[in-house]
């Protein structure tokens, strides 16, 4: 038996060089903690090579200013990079924007040197990225991951450099109840996604913090408001502001020190004018090439029918892992409202999704003070876990049969942490033709590609719920969207002028009080009017406005690109991947020098700055949305340290191979 003895040696041997190889890497960390004590060993950074000398976190701050002028946000975003190790870095950042940011400009500066950015097919921008970064060139190349998911990659950042990227982007502001809403994402929720990430999909992958911890980086904003028309109730529900007044219709917002750290969670800035007014008009942009318009049509007063029709509600509510905690707590309550809300004559059916699908009955059941307690109850005993199956929640709602003589509407309940968001807006577009859907986004920071798709799709509206506070109030709000559309049969003429590329193409019902919204382009002079005419409860709505007089502004010049923002959206909406409309979002990108899906920013400092092939890849850590829990990022991403880990796998190994030893001794 003594034959063994060698061979279990070397075993052991071999076992124990490639645990001490293993793990390596976290005990130099942990030393190099030692040192830094606000190192964060968090296992949701890689870096390629284990190397400590590496600053894992290059992002140093994020400096946002948004000028608002009138309906049109402009915004400028400038990210700050800082190479604090002894080795040039290659960094990689995921943040997301506005779903309605049509963004078109980036520039870099390292030092006293500033490159601006060109617009390229996503390949090629790829390609001349890569090339830069092998020929040890400082470069910065800005992609689309979703229309509000971008990846940020920098190549070559030396040692106590300092770069610097900035980018702006426009977004138009649509008023809802005579309430104007700028929202700013500052942090990417993690996404759930059933299979590995494509090449185009690593920012899924994208490494996170635990809960409660912070980056070492600061994020300021600065918001300057400017209406021509008094402001009133100016302010934020998810920030601390200061704000000072320039005059009654100018003012400027900063975020307050005593705030915390504002990086964590969606920054929203609310306002209404004096009179509740809704600015109603059209504005014009005369470029050298086209001439633009926008069309803003404040909707007539909702008057409630006397008679409602039956309607049937099906919720489908999210309960996955990312869910846990703060933001299914946040559910419950707006499904508390939402259910507490039905008349006797409505009929309701809940759908729990996480990795599977529940159904609450079979069929819709009579919305009964019994039945709505009844439904509760089961909601109330869910805690959140799994994964996030939302098409197959709504193929699931799709299936269930309908009940005659009612008016069928889908309600989804999510966080919107998915990676799949086209699956879900294909099937709402091909199967709920006849249905309308809403979409209540929960939490801090929401994947809001996700939930105004959905609501686009489904021909609803989308609502955010940012905490249990608003839960009451968002649910009687869809009350009174859903009591009676406050316009139908809208219909848009043009007289005396050539309007073409009209977008939208046509008019839903309307269901909220929020303008009608049409962008287009004109041919000749902007001489003739603009007339839309509907119907509402009491009768007929006609409104007409002369374009004659209307003189273009500088601050209209965002217009071409706010147009192709929408053509984009819509295109990519449900458009799959149809290579039609995938060479026309590419055509729109390229001409209006716009972000999309095919189309990327590039920027290389034609300079040579580091060894060939130097660079350390990192992915730049995020914090988790404030309010998600652990569970959000996989049992693995839960907590536990990567030295803890290999450890534990260290002292197993151990153990086994010491029992191994025992029994050929015994067997001697």
């Amino acid at each position: 038996m003594g034959s063994h003895r060698p061979s279990c040696t070397i075993l052991l041997r071999a076992t124990i060089v490639l645990c001490c190889v293993l793990s390596a890497p976290a005990w130099a960390a942990a030393a190099d903690a030692a040192d830094r004590p606000d190192r964060t060993l968090s296992p949701y950074f890689f870096i390629e090579g284990g190397d400590s000398g590496v600053d894992a976190f290059p992002l140093e701050a994020t400096d946002v200013v948004a000028n608002i002028s009138g309906v049109i946000a402009d915004v400028s975003v400038k990210q700050t990079y800082k190479n604090g190790g002894k080795l040039p870095l290659n960094a990689r950042y995921v943040f997301p924007a506005s779903t309605r940011a049509a963004v078109h400009g980036m520039q870099i500066t390292v030092g006293d040197r500033r490159v601006v950015a060109q617009i390229k097919e996503k390949e090629q921008a790829a390609r001349e990225f890569d090339a830069a970064k092998r020929e040890g060139k400082t470069a910065s190349l800005l992609e689309q991951a979703r229309p509000n998911v971008f990846t940020m990659s920098v190549a070559n950042v030396l040692p106590n450099d300092r770069v610097v990227v900035e980018l702006r982007y426009s977004e138009l502001l649509i008023p809802e109840e005579g309430t104007y809403e700028f929202v700013y994402p500052t942090v990417v929720g993690p996404r759930y996604s059933t299979t590995p990430a494509s090449s185009g999909e690593t920012w899924i992958e994208s490494p996170y913090l635990r809960k409660g911890r912070l980056p070492p980086t600061t994020f300021t904003m600065r918001t300057n408001v400017s209406t021509g028309v008094p402001l009133a109730d100016l302010g934020s529900p998810s920030h601390a502001l200061k704000i000072d007044w320039e005059g009654p219709t100018v003012a400027h917002a900063v975020l307050t020190p005593d705030g915390g750290f504002g990086g964590n969670r969606d920054f929203v800035l609310r306002y209404r004018l004096t009179g509740k007014q809704i600015q109603s008009g059209v504005l014009l942009h005369h470029g050298p090439k086209e001439d633009l318009f926008l069309l803003m049509v404040q909707p007539p007063a909702k008057v409630a029918p006397a008679d409602i029709p039956p309607r049937e509600y099906i919720f489908v509510l999210d309960v996955s892992g990312s869910m846990r905690g703060f933001p299914l707590d946040t559910a419950k309550r707006v499904m508390r409202d939402l259910l507490g809300g039905l008349r006797p004559s409505d009929s309701f059916n809940v759908v729990l999704f996480s990795g599977a699908s529940r159904l609450y009955a079979p069929r819709s059941v009579a919305a009964s003070p019994s039945e709505i307690q009844r439904a509760l109850d089961v909601i109330d005993h869910e805690s959140g876990g799994g994964g996030t199956e939302l098409e197959a929640a709504l193929s699931t709602a799709v299936g269930i049969p309908r009940h005659e003589q009612s008016s069928r509407t889908v309600v989804v309940v999510t966080d919107g942490f998915i990676a799949e968001e086209r699956g879900a807006f294909d099937l709402i577009a091909k199967n709920l033709h006849d249905t309308n859907v809403f979409a209540f986004g929960i939490g801090t920071s929401v994947n809001r590609h996700l939930i105004e798709g959905v609501a686009r799709a489904g021909m609803g509206e989308p609502f955010v719920v940012l905490g249990p506070d608003e839960a009451p109030a968002a649910a009687a709000r869809f009350r009174r969207y859903i009591e009676a559309p406050v316009l139908t049969n809208i219909q848009v003429a043009y007289q005396g002028i050539d309007a073409h590329d009209v977008e939208p193409a046509s008019q839903p019902d309307l269901f909220a009080e929020r303008p009608i919204v049409v962008f287009g382009k004109l041919r000749g002079h902007a001489s003739g009017r603009i007339v839309v005419t509907g119907r509402t409860a009491t009768g007929t709505f006609r409104q007409a406005f002369d374009l004659a007089g209307i003189a273009p502004r500088p601050e209209h010049a965002a217009l071409p690109q706010l147009w192709a923002r929408t053509r984009i959206a819509r295109l990519s909406d449900f458009a799959a991947e149809d290579p039609e409309a995938a060479r026309e979002v590419t055509s729109l990108g390229l001409t209006y020098s716009l972000l999309t899906r095919y189309t990327s920013f590039v920027a290389v400092l034609e300079q040579v700055r580091a060894r060939p092939g130097a660079g350390v890849d990192v992915k730049q850590v995020l914090p988790l949305p404030a309010g998600v829990e652990d569970s959000a990022i996989g049992e693995y991403s839960s907590g536990a340290e990567p030295e803890l880990w290999l450890l534990l796998a260290l002292g197993a190994v151990v153990i086994v191979l010491a029992h191994q030893r025992r029994r050929e001794r015994a067997s001697c």
